[in-house]
């Protein structure tokens, strides 16, 4: 009898070790295991990750790349998890999630693979055609709410973020909302609508005329909405966020979209990485509305 109990054990644990196993993607110091890359995060870099897929699995007939969304901090929970081999993120990783990753002995590295600048947008009938940092901050913190405060019609002005996960969110909360400290007190006003993806925003705005979001570079059609030039401060300049503006970092509101991985990159992650960065990878962050960061 205790024989046939400890048989029975052995093979119920055995199903579950098995089960488990197969629930997540097997990652090793970033070259995948599973068969399959897993790439997994920023909503902004969603459609730019599944472009670089597609051409890479057009041109390595038995390689296999599945991309989510989900916004950065969920893609980087999930590579700190081992639950994907490629985190994909609008905002540099955070010490505390640094700290996390290498408590779970997971090595976190990083690759700067486009260029973005986080484009204010408002819907085209507005007259507003500028603002400062400090402006977009008291409009974000509710300081300004009617668009006749900064030369606008009298209109009520309906506020479009991110959510909390995103990293475009995060992103224009240290360098727009706080100005600049990523400590600062400072915090998006609780009518600010929370949108699930930026094509949320990109839409609300096109068809809203008190609307006021951000998005990335890509998800800006010059149809439906109009872009804002942005300012440090009143004296100026003013510039407008576009792929030279971008490289040069003279918009105040550029940044560098990332590619996080567990450890250097290896195998078959590794001859990705390399095809994102060849002149064909970067033609295409080019292709979609992004800045290369290499000239394609």
């Amino acid at each position: 009898m205790r024989y046939s109990i400890a048989l029975t054990f052995a093979v119920l644990l055995a199903v579950f070790v098995a089960l488990a196993g197969c629930g997540r993607p097997s990652t090793n110091n970033a070259g995948s295991k599973s068969g399959m890359i897993q790439i997994k995060g920023s909503d902004t870099m969603v459609n730019l990750g599944q472009a670089w897929a597609e051409a890479y699995m057009k041109a390595h007939s038995t390689a296999n790349v599945a991309v989510t969304g989900g916004g950065s901090g969920t893609g980087i929970a999930a590579m700190i998890q081992g639950m994907t081999d490629i985190a994909e993120s609008s905002r540099p990783m955070k010490d505390k999630e640094i700290a996390q990753a290498k408590e779970r002995g997971v090595n976190p590295v990083e690759h700067e693979v486009a260029l973005d600048a986080l484009s204010v947008i408002i819907n085209p009938s507005n007259p507003v055609s500028k603002l400062t940092i400090d402006q977009l901050s008291d409009i974000f913190t509710g300081k300004i709410t009617n668009w006749k405060q900064i030369g606008g019609a009298d209109e009520e002005m309906v506020l479009l973020s991110r959510d909390k996960n995103s990293g475009s969110h995060v992103f224009f909360l240290e360098h727009v909302v706080r100005r600049g400290n990523d400590k600062g007190p400072e915090e998006y006003v609780q009518s600010a609508l929370m949108m699930p993806s930026s094509e949320a925003i990109a839409g609300q705005v096109a068809t809203d005329k008190g609307a006021i979001g951000y998005v990335g570079l890509g998800y800006v059609d010059p149809k439906k909405h109009k872009v804002v030039t942005v300012a440090k401060t009143a004296a100026g300049p003013f510039i407008e966020p576009s792929i030279e503006t971008a490289i040069d970092h003279t918009y105040p509101i550029s940044r560098p979209l990332y590619w996080y991985t567990n450890g250097q990159p290896k195998g078959e992650v590794k001859s990705l990485l390399d095809f994102v960065m060849s002149s064909e990878g970067q033609g295409i962050v080019d292709k979609l509305g992004f800045a290369p960061i290499k000239k394609a």
